[in-house]
């Protein structure tokens, strides 16, 4: 069995480096949120040395908060901010002698892009026109999927160790009760059931049914690092391979 480790690199955090050593695929942030060039370059340099399949982590235009603030632009507008950050980062990667893997939309635009057909159709065309090869990341069973199905790319369905989750299979809003699991005992025991078993216990106390393709790892958070590392030896235990 395999799974896919993913992090969200090139916003600030400290662990960067460590992270790269235990995960198989890093979606790199392309300055709308976070990062800039010199950043960007740092992380495609240091994924390249550790083997790690590079993607781009596009986002809203919202430095101030963290690509987290809810907008509603027309789909044209997102489909020419979506190249816009893909191509920067990948003639970075093309520069380096790297290859771009896939592409993880970031914060709200994820969130929205899971429910909105006309958002996330606007990425996976974006996506699409720059690669076909790509893969696109998405909430599994979202509508991100959904769209990049329908341009025929390769999709990967992602769930997340650390977030609560709705009947729906949607992620608790960060800002209502459940959202975060800070708990390290609680957030493995998701992550496991998710991966070998295709469902997660949702807020109300039901079963939903996921479909675990890459697993999303928060480099931000203060135990992070030692999460990893666990999570890493749980899926050996269970003769899981690491993989993207």
């Amino acid at each position: 069995m395999m799974i896919d480790l993913n992090a969200d690199l090139g916003e600030g955090a400290a662990s960067d480096a460590e992270l790269l050593t235990l995960v198989s695929s890093a979606n790199i942030a392309c300055g709308f949120h976070a990062g800039d060039a010199g950043m960007m370059l740092t992380c495609v340099r240091a994924a390249l040395q550790n083997g790690v399949a590079l993607g781009a982590h596009p986002s809203f235009p919202d430095r101030e908060n963290f690509g987290r603030t809810a907008m509603q632009l027309p789909p044209e507008t997102v489909y020419a901010q979506t190249l816009y950050q893909i191509g920067a980062l990948s003639a970075i990667v093309e520069a380096e002698g790297g290859v771009l893997r896939h592409v993880k939309p970031h914060g709200m635009l994820y969130n929205q892009a899971a429910r909105d057909p006309a958002l996330a159709d606007a990425i996976a065309k974006a996506v699409f026109a720059v690669n076909p090869a790509l893969v696109l990341v998405g909430l599994a069973g979202s509508e991100l999927i959904r769209a990049g199905a329908r341009y025929g790319l390769a999709t990967r369905q992602e769930v997340f160790a650390d977030r609560g989750y709705q009947p729906d299979g949607a992620l608790v809003p960060r800002n209502q009760p459940g959202a975060l699991i800070s708990d390290e005992e609680q957030a493995l025991a998701q992550t496991l059931e998710m991966v070998l078993r295709g469902r997660v216990k949702t807020v109300d106390g039901q079963w939903a049914n996921v479909t675990a393709e890459t697993v999303c790892l928060h480099g931000d958070g203060a135990h992070a690092l030692a999460f990893a590392r666990r999570l890493r030896r749980e899926f050996a235990a269970q003769g899981i391979q690491v993989r993207a």
